[in-house]
């Protein structure tokens, strides 16, 4: 039994993953699904780590899925727990040094102009699960934004870098770009939109719990 520490992302919440999480425990995998502090002014990237690590408590054989923004966040547990193995999903990958905010000119994003968020996030997930979302949007006022990085290196960790064929605010080719420029991999696919736990929940625990026999 493996246990999966799912990081969201910016301005998300635990509710994020509400549709992955029974599919990894039906797997009979453990799931610990902290709520990063990004409401509290005064947190950055210590808090956001300590955060998870609390959560974590004594659970051991470590999987961390950090989607999107909570990439930034994922790789800082390796500096404090024994972690198995860094799932990047749909991801911001950080560079040593590099503040969230210069993260979108220093990798090219071109934005997403014309689309709803909807569009953007939602694509493919289920009506009654859209129309859930807003309620679980919170305010990302945390002070990381321009906080360096705080890794010299990326931790000496099994990485996997995850995208989703379908993903319009961080469409395929520009994540296999990141990828390959930041991390040197080529990006595992699967078919879904950003929030893919959302919109293909069974289809990313089978390609989660995979990863484990590798």
């Amino acid at each position: 039994m493996a246990t999966f520490v799912l990081i969201h992302g910016g301005g998300g919440s635990a509710w994020d993953w509400h549709r992955l999480v029974p599919e990894l425990t039906g797997r009979g995998h453990d799931v610990v699904v902290p709520e990063l502090p990004i409401e509290d002014r005064s947190a950055g990237f210590a808090e956001f780590r300590d955060t998870v690590v609390d959560a974590i408590g004594e659970r051991s054989d470590l999987v961390v899925v950090g989607q999107s923004y909570g990439a930034f966040t994922a790789p800082l547990l390796a500096d404090k727990l024994p972690v198995r193995l860094i799932v990047l999903l749909t991801p911001m990958i950080p560079r040593p040094g590099e503040p969230p905010e210069d993260w979108w000119d220093n990798t090219g994003y071109r934005g997403t102009e014309g689309l709803s968020e909807e569009q953007q996030f939602y694509n493919g997930v289920p009506a009654e699960v859209v129309a859930e979302a807003g309620a679980h949007v919170r305010e990302q006022a945390s002070s990381e934004w321009n906080e360096p990085w705080p890794l010299e290196a990326w931790p000496d960790v099994p990485t996997k870098v995850l995208i989703a064929r379908d993903d319009r605010f961080f469409p395929a080719d520009f994540q296999r770009r990141v990828a390959a420029d930041r991390l040197g991999v080529v990006p595992d696919e699967i078919d879904g939109c950003h929030a893919v736990a959302l919109s293909h929940p069974t289809q990313l625990a089978d390609r989660l719990t995979a990863y484990l026999v590798r």
